[in-house]
């Protein structure tokens, strides 16, 4: 199982310590692999741009107006976190009822 998010992410790190087995990969460093990117935009669409983050306010209107496949190739900081990935399943955030099934 792996967690793709930051290391100074609070959210990512209860996620990763109330997940023993995962590991983390922060994505200031590695980045968010090409088909991974596409196989979470497929899944969750839209939703996987953080537009409530530091780095979404930073950007202009017209760096916003662009697809998500474009803002998140050149911002990876921007995906909503953590993205959980074991096997061929996949969660996106860490509230309640992703907690719920990764708990069973």
């Amino acid at each position: 199982m792996q967690l793709y998010g930051l290391r100074t992410c609070d959210t990512c790190r209860k996620a990763l310590k109330a997940l023993p087995g995962a590991t983390l990969v922060d994505l200031r460093e590695e980045g968010l692999p090409d088909a991974l990117r596409d196989r979470a935009l497929a899944t969750f669409g839209a939703r996987l741009v953080n537009t409530r983050s530091t780095t979404w306010r930073g950007l202009s209107e017209a760096e916003r107006a662009a697809p998500p496949e474009t803002l998140l190739a050149s911002h990876p900081v921007l995906m909503k976190r953590p993205l959980i990935v074991d096997g061929d399943m996949m969660w996106l955030g860490w509230d309640k009822a992703v907690q719920a099934e990764l708990a069973s």
